[in-house]
């Protein structure tokens, strides 16, 4: 009998178990722990040295799983190693993640509830669950395991992460965001995170059911898109910019031809003409970059409807906007900012960037002509993401772009829970876009902009 069974009898018959013998059961699952993945390990090497990765790698992925259980199952009979059938069944499915997938990290990707991954070094995985950041039993044999896997993503599009370029944005098969950053810019390993995105995008009503925003927000953000206005999504890091642009492209008519235009392809548009853009590094001499400037310009040439940015974040901006002022109506971008405000000022800083040379007020002019509405979404303090504030574009007064809010959310307080309280309301400003709506066979009824009408 093991220790182990001798402390679960011993604990069965005493109902008043000292702190000692606690201390023992956790070091001894610690050492169980360690001969695991020392099990793991050396099974793993010793499968490698017997095939050749590369020939079985041609096979079709069913049969290629099933070869790599039977080759795991015969080198434990060789080695008869007395493990259970759970434990034989766990070994042979990691090596298989080992393999084919992503370690340790592919029980996480197929666990639906979780947004977001976060390895903090090799032996340290925290995971996002509606909202929460929680800390994972799951670990790296070490940091030389996670460069592996770190490796192994980065690889399969075509980029490169080491020293002479420690930072990376990758991507999944799947669409998941990847950062990964290594030594020497990171002092205690490898980290990575990975953004992920539901299977099944989400919808407006999705978000109306979440109560991220109200129906009268969710029509007029529907007409909004239908009629080609331009439209800024502006706010924080994990605030849902990008789900939100998803869903707002499901409105536009399925004749337009669609350009996309990001950093790491993400954007899961459902139209049937989409042309994606994706910008390139630099290659190990520090050449052959395609940066997303140069293709803001180039898309202009590919007769789009729409533009679409991921996120502006450079000289881009005076691009974007001279498209969205030169025929590209009811082009979108999404901006890092908290205030809709502040993604106006980010955007003329971002537009000196450029270097263009232009007086603040012409930059100000391109603004408030190419921009038609900023749409402010926020990460809460509970997690939940909602939409806080629509707000209009109306025009210029001296050197100063004027906007008025349409509808807004005001946060009233937090529950015993941590639960964030609040109400969604319009303000009672009839916009000015509502004529355009209308041109376009979109009338918006009075009774949307009613500020009675209070949303919980």
């Amino acid at each position: 009998m093991s220790i182990r069974d001798r402390l679960q009898r011993w604990g069965e018959n005493n109902t008043n178990v000292p702190e000692q013998v606690l201390i023992m059961e956790d070091s001894i699952t610690q050492l169980e722990k360690s001969s695991y993945h020392e099990l793991k390990s050396k099974i793993h090497q010793k499968l490698l040295d017997r095939v050749d990765l590369s020939v079985m790698e041609r096979l079709p992925s069913d049969r290629l799983m099933n070869e790599i259980k039977d080759l795991v199952e015969q080198l434990l009979n060789e080695e008869k190693i007395p493990i259970n059938l759970a434990e034989r069944g766990g070994l042979v499915s990691d090596i298989q993640h080992e393999i084919l997938g992503l370690g340790p990290l592919e029980p996480l990707l197929a666990d639906p509830t979780i947004s977001d991954i976060l390895v903090n070094t090799y032996n340290q995985v925290y995971v996002e669950r509606r909202g929460r950041l929680e800390l994972t039993d799951a670990h790296f044999a070490d940091n030389r395991h996670l460069m592996r896997i770190i490796d192994r993503i980065v690889s399969r599009i075509g980029r490169r992460v080491d020293e002479s370029s420690p930072m990376v944005d990758a991507r999944l098969s799947d669409g998941s965001r990847v950062n990964a950053i290594i030594p020497p810019l990171a002092l205690d390993g490898p980290l990575l995170s990975i953004r992920r995105f539901p299977a099944a995008p989400l919808k407006m009503d999705d978000l109306v059911r979440y109560k991220s925003l109200t129906p009268s927000m969710a029509e007029v953000i529907a007409g909004l898109v239908k009629s080609k206005c331009n439209i800024l999504i502006s706010g924080g890091t994990g605030s849902g910019k990008t789900t939100l642009l998803n869903i707002m492209s499901g409105f536009i008519p399925a004749s337009e031809r669609v350009v996309t235009i990001e950093d790491a392809a993400e954007l899961q548009l459902q139209q049937p003409h989409v042309v994606r853009l994706e910008t390139r590094p630099p290659n190990v001499e520090g050449k052959g970059e395609v940066a997303q400037r140069a293709l803001v310009r180039n898309s202009l040439r590919m007769r789009p409807d729409r533009v679409i940015i991921g996120e502006v974040r450079g000289p881009e901006a005076m691009d974007m906007l001279q498209a969205m002022n030169t025929g590209h109506e009811g082009s979108m971008a999404t901006v890092h900012a908290n205030t809709p405000r502040d993604a106006l000022s980010r955007i003329e800083n971002m537009v000196s960037m450029a270097e263009m040379n232009l007086p603040a007020k012409a930059v100000r002019q391109q603004i408030s002509s190419a921009i038609w509405v900023v749409v402010q979404v926020s990460r809460m303090t509970d997690g939940k993401r909602k939409l806080i504030s629509i707000q209009e574009i109306t025009g210029m007064e001296g050197d100063i772009i004027t906007m008025q809010e349409i509808f807004t959310y005001s946060q009233t307080g937090v529950d015993e829970n941590g639960v964030i309280q609040g109400h969604f309301h319009a303000t009672g400003i009839r916009p000015k876009f509502a004529e355009r709506l209308k041109v376009f066979g979109i009338p918006l009824r009075d009774e949307l902009f009613d500020p009675g009408k209070i949303f919980q």
